[in-house]
């Protein structure tokens, strides 16, 4: 499992959402990155972006994702990383009709 650098904690162990394996479309810029990338799993408190993008931790992002047939844009922070897989992004600022929209998805509603 991951561990998260700058607290020595397993990531996982901090999660309070549940996530379920859904692979989407993000389109995402923040920093000095601008790309498209893929999901291997999300929550209504973010998700896992894989990419080898030069993201950094605590960096903000802007990502573009579908959900529930709607084009959300959604605002997150980078929280962790993991060498050659990717990055842990939190959602920042999550809407109630996102988070609805997020739930319909995961069907979680």
């Amino acid at each position: 499992m991951p561990e998260d650098s700058s607290q020595g904690t397993d990531v996982f162990d901090r999660r309070q959402y549940d996530r379920k394996k859904l692979i989407v479309d993000v389109h995402f810029e923040g920093g000095d990155a601008t790309g498209i990338a893929n999901t291997t799993d999300i929550s209504t408190g973010g998700l896992f972006l894989k990419t080898n993008a030069a993201l950094r931790v605590g960096g903000h992002l802007l990502m573009r994702v579908t959900c529930d047939g709607k084009d959300l844009i959604l605002n997150g922070v980078v929280a962790y990383f993991e060498p050659g897989r990717g990055f842990g992004i939190s959602f920042q600022n999550l809407t109630a009709e996102k988070e609805t929209a997020l739930k319909n998805e995961l069907n979680l509603q």
